[in-house]
């Protein structure tokens, strides 16, 4: 059983059993919410890989829930679902909501699968370079304190950076000194 755990968000009991029967083909964890402001309550105790989220919902459209949301899980992958397509809406949760992508209602269960699947290999591939970049600016500052310990030690003592090597690499040693 996969441990990925997805939120769907919908205001239609039948649209949350139709995702729900889809989803579960893969084994993801998934929970379903009527109302967008009890699924934000349980984001803030329970972590979610993935939200699919309607875009048109009674108090809270899509783009203000899924805003909401990033700023609880910004990590979490975020999809939109939606029988009505409304450009400047649409427009909105790209650039505010930073979705990963837009089903059209009705959808093909494959290509949902699918835009699933590639929506968390994304998010695995973001969250792993995030790791990578912060391993890299790590590693820089411990070679930026070297590089002033070196300095400072050079300073103090002439030519303590001068090694001489012999050709497989080997340090050779001054003993006149």
């Amino acid at each position: 059983m996969s441990d990925t755990r997805i939120m769907m968000v919908d205001d239609e009991e039948n649209i949350l059993r139709a995702l729900r029967r889809t989803l579960a083909q893969d084994g993801y964890q998934v929970e379903d919410f009527a109302r967008p402001e009890a699924a934000l309550e349980r984001a803030r105790g329970v972590r979610f890989d993935l939200v699919l989220s309607d875009f048109r919902m009674p108090g809270m459209d899509g783009v203000a829930f899924l805003n909401a949301f990033k700023k609880l899980q910004p990590d979490a992958a975020r999809i939109i679902v939606s029988g009505q397509t409304d450009l400047e809406g649409l427009q909105a949760a790209i650039n505010e909501a930073e979705i990963y992508r837009f089903v059209e209602k009705p959808w093909e269960q494959y290509d949902l699968r699918t835009t699933v699947r590639q929506a968390l290999a994304h998010r695995a591939v973001t969250i792993d370079n995030r790791r990578l970049a912060d391993r890299v600016r790590h590693q820089q500052t411990q070679l930026d304190e070297q590089g002033r310990l070196l300095a400072r030690l050079e300073k103090e003592f002439p030519g303590i950076g001068n090694v001489r090597r012999t050709a497989d690499g080997a340090v050779l040693l001054d003993i006149d000194d």
